[in-house]
């Protein structure tokens, strides 16, 4: 069974069939990681179920930063430190280090918003 919206061809098959399980190893690849690694999401912390998609929702925002931070970061490759430190070393350092009006125009100048 397919679900998509791309014409399935004789041609295209075999193609389509290694994008997707590409994408399902990567989903579930992050799914197992944000469940069993650092962010331990494998029990429900609310009854409310906005609360829950906000704690998923900011879960997922962290794990994206996360994953920019090490791989853009040669520093943490080079040295082989640990996940679980890094994300130590990075929550401090934003606790510490304030945000300055050359990083608001630094932003600024890197990132458009598209209001719909």
């Amino acid at each position: 069974m397919w679900a998509t919206n791309l014409e399935i061809k004789d041609r295209n098959l075999e193609e389509l069939i290694l994008t997707g399980r590409k994408r399902w190893k990567i989903e579930n690849e992050g799914f197992n990681n944000q469940k069993n690694g650092i962010y331990k999401i494998e029990h429900m912390n609310s009854r409310n179920t906005n609360a829950m998609k906000n704690h998923y929702l900011l879960t997922q925002i962290a794990d994206i930063l996360m994953q920019l931070y090490l791989s853009c970061n040669k520093l943490v490759k080079a040295i082989g430190q640990s996940i679980k430190n890094t994300s130590s070393r990075l929550l401090e350092s934003f606790r510490r280090q304030p945000i300055t009006d050359e990083d608001v125009l630094h932003i600024s100048k890197y990132t458009t918003v598209h209001l719909e």
